[in-house]
């Protein structure tokens, strides 16, 4: 199921642009897989010891995303100062995995598309927070 089907079901109205924010949660789950098969991946290399900060910020950088994903989803007594919390969290959990694939992107093609995906959605994150009121 589409995300942005979804949102467009919630019956009443919402303070945030729909098309955006269905975009964004995309951008956020998509991000979560990226991080979780990135650590995987890590773990499967030979170099393991080497990749676990990496493997460790994935695995942390996937659970923000995935909660604020779920947070995102939720729109019934709706509360922009949690919104914008988990967003920060997001962004930053992002911005740390993204610098840290980076390191290993260039011996770890796994390490360079979650690299990728981090910083798609860091933007989309940020992007959104300067929306929410």
């Amino acid at each position: 199921m589409k995300t942005t089907t979804m949102v467009e079901t919630y019956p009443k109205s919402i303070n945030l642009d729909r098309t955006q924010l269905a975009g964004v949660i995309d951008r956020i789950v998509e991000c979560a897989q990226a991080c979780t098969a990135c650590a995987d991946a890590c773990l499967s290399e030979d170099s393991v010891a080497d990749l676990r900060k990496c493997i460790r910020t994935n695995l942390d950088c996937a659970d923000i995303c995935e909660t604020t994903a779920r947070v995102l989803s939720r729109h019934t007594a709706y509360d922009a100062n949690i919104s914008r919390s988990v967003l920060d969290a997001c962004i930053t959990a992002c911005q740390a995995c993204g610098d840290e694939c980076e390191r290993h992107a260039g011996m770890h093609e796994h390490c360079r598309v979650c690299a990728e995906a981090c910083r798609a959605c860091e933007s989309a994150c940020r992007e959104l927070l300067t929306t929410m009121s």
